[in-house]
């Protein structure tokens, strides 16, 4: 065996095992506490104010990055920071499948 292979190996392992928790996330759940970003973000995650992103097709493991990024400092907007300060890991796997779910669509023009 390559004496790089165990170490990429084992960061594989690792990889995985922490990305488990995004796939135990609720849908259901991340549509009802997406209500109180309805007002900037859209229920329907496309963005009712010119400074919010749209968060409809998001990647999952983007928005939940993001949100923690947010909540823990590494990230700061006004607005942001305060919102995600009380969100737990589930809430925030919960709204990111919820935004991740949501397909768009896109038309090119002729």
């Amino acid at each position: 065996m390559n004496p790089l292979s165990k170490p990429i190996l084992l960061l594989g392992a690792a990889f995985c095992i922490a990305g488990t928790p995004a796939l135990a996330a609720d849908l259901e759940a991340g549509k009802k506490k997406a209500r109180q970003c309805r007002t900037c973000h859209g229920l329907d995650g496309i963005a009712r104010i010119p400074i919010a992103p749209h968060l409809a097709g998001e990647s999952q493991v983007y928005i939940e990055t993001q949100l923690k990024a947010f909540r823990n400092g590494k990230r700061e907007h006004e607005m942001m920071t305060v919102v995600a300060e009380d969100l737990s890991d589930e809430d925030i796997s919960d709204l990111a499948k919820w935004y991740s779910s949501i397909k768009i669509t896109a038309t090119m023009p002729d």
